[in-house]
């Protein structure tokens, strides 16, 4: 995107957006269809790279999926008007207005056809150009100076006054892409609550016996997973550092606030008719054997059972309840770098219901700087794009009462 080649040292404009992620994006483009004159500051040498990175095993854009559902999956109530009015359909049309041709999955995930996230990415990118946002790369925000926003730039250090601000930084997730939370301290000094960062959408940690090795990198197929009164049959998989997969992601908030994880190893039958079952089996065979036969269980289920409950109880009712409530021993989430997304970030009340600080007038924010968590699926990007593009309109009317 273009623009004039230099800025001074001090430089004041008319809108600057911090953060050329989605969530950034997303307010520029708003702040440019309604006139303003907008700059966006990248620390990045290539915008939106937590974006491709995400797409690179195919982009999951939102998910289909009944409005009411689609908002439960978020912790935030806030987000709601925000969501409601930029949610799914409103992210697929936005995607095919960039010529994107979309399908959605089996489960309601939608993705472009070609499951890549540069294509759309160039295409946004392109229509910003057009509407005059001017994007500046390898600029990184440092701090506040003397009422601007001070800069490290492949030109040497530069102050930014700007009349309306967005920020859309990212969390703490994935720093090496540029999310590193190095804001925290800046705001908070100016009176900005925010609510701790902890990891989320990650594997949680198992010390595995040594005889579990032979199993990482399987499928955990045919279990229930539940934690803090939800259950999932979501994908979970054996890795050498414990647990991953959509399963136990969607439970990592009610892990993190101390609830127990159990399997359920034979989600399709109850109690009795596992017991009932157990009890027929002949018992000439292995208990292994009459596992595999009698409840269908597979190889690593029967490790999981031999790993965690050993010695197993002979009365088939005993061993029917342990293996409808295996109780899994995790020892933590995986560190907040390995994370997909983060929890935490700026409070809500810190923030008006236009997404504006209350100790910084004039200064929004957006995306994953927030204090909002959801699971994987196309949720944390409808989200990002839906408070972007709010934020990007509170700035741009705001900016309009001005005059």
């Amino acid at each position: 995107m273009g623009g004039k080649d230099a800025m001074t040292a001090t430089d004041s404009i008319d809108a600057l957006v911090i953060g050329a992620g989605p969530a950034g994006l997303m307010a520029a483009g708003e702040l440019a269809r309604a006139g303003r004159s907008v700059t966006v500051m990248e620390a990045k040498p290539s915008p939106a790279r937590k974006f491709l990175m995400a797409g690179k095993s195919g982009l999951n854009i939102t998910r289909d999926e009944d409005p009411a559902l689609f908002l439960s999956r978020y912790d935030a109530p806030q987000l709601a008007p925000m969501i409601e009015a930029f949610g799914p359909v409103d992210v697929m049309e936005f995607a095919r207005g960039l010529g994107v041709d979309l399908f959605t999955g089996s489960t309601g995930r939608v993705f472009p056809v070609g499951m890549k996230a540069s294509p759309l990415l160039r295409a946004w990118l392109a229509q910003l150009d057009g509407l005059g946002v001017v994007l500046r790369r390898r600029w990184r925000w440092t701090g506040f100076a003397g009422g601007g926003f001070a800069f490290d730039t492949p030109d040497g250090p530069r102050r930014i006054v700007a009349r309306r601000v967005i920020l859309a930084t990212g969390g703490a997730s994935w720093p090496r892409l540029g999310s590193d939370a190095a804001w925290v301290p800046w705001l908070a000094e100016k009176g900005v609550a925010i609510t701790p960062f902890a990891p989320s959408n990650v594997g949680w940690r198992i010390d595995w016996s040594a005889h579990m090795a032979r199993h990482f990198g399987q499928p955990l197929k045919s279990v229930a997973l539940s934690a803090g009164g939800q259950v999932t049959r979501g994908e979970l998989v054996l890795s050498q550092q414990g647990f991953e997969g959509g399963g136990i992601y969607t439970l990592g908030p009610a892990l993190r606030a101390g609830a127990a994880l159990t399997l359920d190893l034979a989600p399709d039958l109850a109690a009795e008719e596992v017991a009932r079952r157990l009890k027929r089996s002949s018992a000439k065979d292995t208990l292994a054997n009459r596992l595999r036969k009698a409840v269908g269980l597979g190889p690593v289920q029967i490790a999981l059972l031999q790993e965690w409950a050993r010695p197993l109880p002979a009365d088939p009712a005993a061993l029917a309840a342990i293996l409808k409530a295996l109780r899994v021993p995790l020892t933590g989430p995986r560190p907040l770098e390995e994370a997909i997304s983060s929890a935490g970030g700026i409070a809500w009340d810190a923030l008006t219901p236009d997404l504006e600080l209350r100790a910084l007038p004039g200064v929004f924010a957006c995306g994953e700087m927030l204090d909002w968590d959801a699971p994987t699926g196309g949720y944390l990007l409808t989200a990002c794009l839906a408070t972007g593009r709010w934020a990007g309109r509170a700035a741009a009317y705001s900016i309009s009462c001005l005059h």
